[in-house]
């Protein structure tokens, strides 16, 4: 049985080929290629919003699937763009909207929005990730949150950006030895402490992610037992959240400024 740390190092030092195989599974393939087939044909936020079969292929693409039900939510985001310093999506802390409105910018190019390679390419990427992810946390929740940080943590540009995505501040309090109460605490104050404690910095450097990732997954073995290094559907594809925040904190975290 391979520890957590084996499995993680499997999946990610040969990444390019993992994605690969992931993006030739026969219901990922479908997916994607009624993605392709579609997007392009998709000239306003409307069309978007009403194919629930494209728009959630896109959400899930930007780790949003948690707010798939939120349509109101992200029409907002959308009909506002990113151009505006007052528009919606840069006002939030957590910047996959943000990347969600860059990709889709019906605000700034009007029809000619999905035909980016951002659009097309570029979100199936982000979807084939995504899934390889969600696979390594059938048996591995731990590697899931792993790969899902490693691929996350660098863009982050505030300790609110991280107590805003639940998956990465679950990497976050299992590498403190944060206890589950702390997320019933006030916002500003759990910012306060992940500021002290998480050097943003080092994050967006190899080193310092891997040495990160390396603490967490120690942690994480140490609270859940060999367990939790089952092999998983990744190490499959090789071969051949953790406690969240709640919604009302997460709701109000999304409004946050963005860098505060």
């Amino acid at each position: 049985m391979l520890s957590l740390v084996s499995q993680y190092q499997q999946v990610v030092g040969d990444l390019p080929r993992a994605l690969s195989k992931v993006g030739k599974d026969p219901q990922v393939k479908r997916e994607v290629d009624y993605y392709l087939a579609t997007i392009d044909k998709i000239d306003t936020i409307d069309d978007f919003l009403k194919n629930d079969r494209l728009y959630r292929f896109a959400m899930k693409a930007f780790g949003l699937e948690e707010m798939t039900y939120a349509k109101a939510y992200m029409r907002k985001v959308l009909n506002e763009g990113i151009d505006d310093s007052t528009a919606f999506a840069r006002k939030l802390t957590d910047q996959r909207f943000y990347d969600f409105a860059e990709t889709f910018n019906f605000k700034r190019y009007g029809a000619a929005a999905t035909s980016f390679t951002r659009a097309q390419a570029g979100t199936v990427d982000r979807y084939v990730r995504a899934t390889l992810e969600q696979q390594a946390g059938q048996q591995s929740e731990g590697l899931r949150l792993a790969l899902y940080f490693q691929r996350k943590a660098p863009s982050v540009t505030s300790a609110y950006g991280l107590l805003a995505d639940s998956a990465l501040y679950s990497v976050v309090r299992t590498a403190l030895g944060l206890p589950a109460a702390v997320s019933g605490i006030d916002i500003d104050k759990q910012a306060a402490l992940i500021a002290n404690r998480v050097d943003l910095k080092a994050l967006r450097t190899p080193a310092g992610l891997g040495t990160f990732l390396t603490r967490f997954i120690a942690q994480y073995e140490r609270q859940n037992g060999t367990s939790a290094a089952a092999a998983s559907p990744a190490i499959t594809v090789m071969q051949g959240v953790a406690a969240n925040v709640g919604q009302s904190t997460l709701m109000a975290l999304q409004n946050l400024k963005r860098g505060v």
